[in-house]
């Protein structure tokens, strides 16, 4: 079942209002907590697909069990976008469908892997702080690409890493989770630090590039997307 998703009354509507909001909630990330342990409880996996001519957006959450990433629980969402598209502000166009789809699992979600950022953003608050600071949840970021940021490459193994750099700060790593191909770029969210972030990514990678959660979640939300305009 899909939960159709309002925009909140009190939502930002000027990007003046976001960067405040960014602002509040930036002070209230923590980065001291370890984290739970890879392989361990639950690990929940969220993406968000759109509809640009209707100006929907379709979030899934799918909650693996990390000993063995078989699906426990999954749940959707759909609503009109939050808010315009404006790079470093993209959280506030899918933090209340990605909140509806948490809300909506019927079992906790554990850690929970965006497919996005987290410190390593403009701000130091992409989707996974701002994810994690409103959940309370242990959140981590798992990108695609480097953002505006720099890395060399890491060497060739599985495994490898090298520092995402914003200047002289580390504000994450690009990880190799294949051997010789592209790394994935990996940024703590909230309560889980770096190292521990680099170690559920290898473990949520034991055949593709992409974290599975990232891969299931992904196939989820294009499909809500597509079966809310079937009917």
């Amino acid at each position: 079942m899909t939960t159709t998703v309002r925009i909140p009354e009190d939502w930002p509507a000027t990007e003046e209002q976001a960067r405040a909001v960014q602002d509040e909630l930036r002070e209230r990330v923590i980065l001291d907590e370890p984290g739970p342990p890879p392989g361990t409880g639950h690990v929940t996996g969220v993406d968000v697909a759109y509809d640009d001519e209707r100006d929907v957006v379709a979030t899934a959450a799918v909650v693996l069990d990390a000993s063995g990433l078989d699906v426990v629980a999954e749940a959707t969402a759909v609503g009109r976008v939050s808010f315009p598209y404006v790079p470093g502000l993209l959280a506030f166009r899918e933090i209340p469908t990605v909140l509806a789809a948490l809300d909506a699992l019927p079992c906790p979600p554990g850690l929970v892997v965006c497919d996005g950022y987290g410190l390593a953003h403009p701000r130091r608050f992409g989707l996974a702080s701002h994810l994690g600071v409103l959940t309370g949840l242990p959140t981590i970021g798992v990108a695609k690409n480097p953002f505006t940021f720099t890395y060399d490459d890491p060497d060739t193994p599985r495994g490898s890493t090298a520092a995402l750099l914003a200047g002289s700060e580390e504000v994450g790593r690009a990880l190799r989770t294949r051997d010789g191909v592209k790394p994935v770029f990996v940024s703590v969210g909230h309560r889980v630090t770096l190292a521990n972030a680099c170690a559920h990514t290898l473990a949520l990678t034991p055949e593709y590039r992409l974290p599975e959660t990232t891969r299931r979640a992904d196939a989820l939300c294009r499909t809500a997307l597509r079966e809310t305009y079937s009917a």
